[in-house]
């Protein structure tokens, strides 16, 4: 009967999550709904649970959901972390605060690290983290072939003068489009602005490493006048912004059929 409860509270995590997910990147809004819905549910099945066939684990349930709270709310007012992104982990905290050894066995059983018996929401945040940095990787070699390709120069002109830091931001979270494509997607957001040409002042490219809704509509029109004129090159640089939520819910996906891939990475170099 308690993998009835586990396999319910896995189910509608996976769909609140899955839901929010898509929200998050056709909008770039999740209702507070969701998680209105989400947490109360989540701690009813989760008390339910304990006190029936764990009451021992009470104590360490609130450890784990204290903990995973403080840790979400650090996240947000650091600015590592968006409102939603902390409400979908301290959720996930009700309603799955360890991992559930008794519905389910990780295809690698050593997947399942001290970190996620206890602590399953902070496992499932680290995978987050580590599909996060993969998706870094991959779009810098996307960056690397587009180049070999195309001959086209990375860095144009003025963007030639930013810090290697920015360049590398921008390798690992954008890719080369055409104005024209920037203008059809709208969840695609410019990581370059142009400043005007004022006087003997020549016009001046920059990269923008953390892109925001309120500006990109001017920034693009401003680009498109650019390219227009012949001032810059069809191409600039974009990024998806692909929303952490979506890294959240691989997360939970893949500690469930892997456990904990950071801790199963080193495990593997250390064996």
């Amino acid at each position: 009967m308690q993998t009835i409860f586990i396999a319910a509270k896995v189910t509608f995590s996976l769909a609140f999550l899955i839901y929010a997910s898509w929200s998050d990147y056709k909008t770039r809004e999740v209702s507070n709904r969701v998680w209105a819905f989400y947490a109360p549910l989540a701690l009813f099945l989760s008390l339910v649970e304990l006190l029936l066939y764990e009451p021992s684990k009470l104590p360490f349930f609130g450890l784990s959901f204290g903990l995973t709270a403080a840790f979400a709310i650090i996240l947000f007012y650091s600015g590592g972390f968006g409102g939603a992104d902390s409400k979908a982990l301290m959720c996930i905290a009700l309603a799955l605060p360890f991992f559930p050894e008794t519905l389910l066995t990780p295809i690698f059983t050593s997947g399942v690290s001290p970190l996620s018996q206890n602590l399953f929401p902070l496992t499932i945040f680290s995978n987050a983290v580590f599909f996060a940095a993969a998706s870094g990787l991959y779009m810098f070699l996307h960056n690397v072939i587009w180049h070999m390709k195309t001959r086209r120069k990375i860095f144009e002109g003025t963007l030639g003068t930013a810090s290697i830091g920015k360049k590398i931001l921008v390798m690992i979270t954008g890719y080369k489009v055409s104005v024209a494509k920037l203008k059809e997607k709208w969840h695609v957001y410019p990581m370059e602005d142009v400043e005007e040409e004022t006087g003997e002042t020549p016009l001046k490219r920059k990269l923008v490493v953390v892109p925001r809704d309120e500006r990109r509509d001017e920034i693009v029109e401003r680009l498109s006048k650019a390219v227009d004129a012949g001032k810059i090159d069809a191409y600039v640089w974009a990024t998806p912004g692909l929303p952490m939520l979506i890294f959240v819910t691989i997360g939970l996906i893949a500690a469930l059929l892997f456990g904990d891939i950071i801790w199963l990475l080193v495990s593997f170099v250390l064996s």
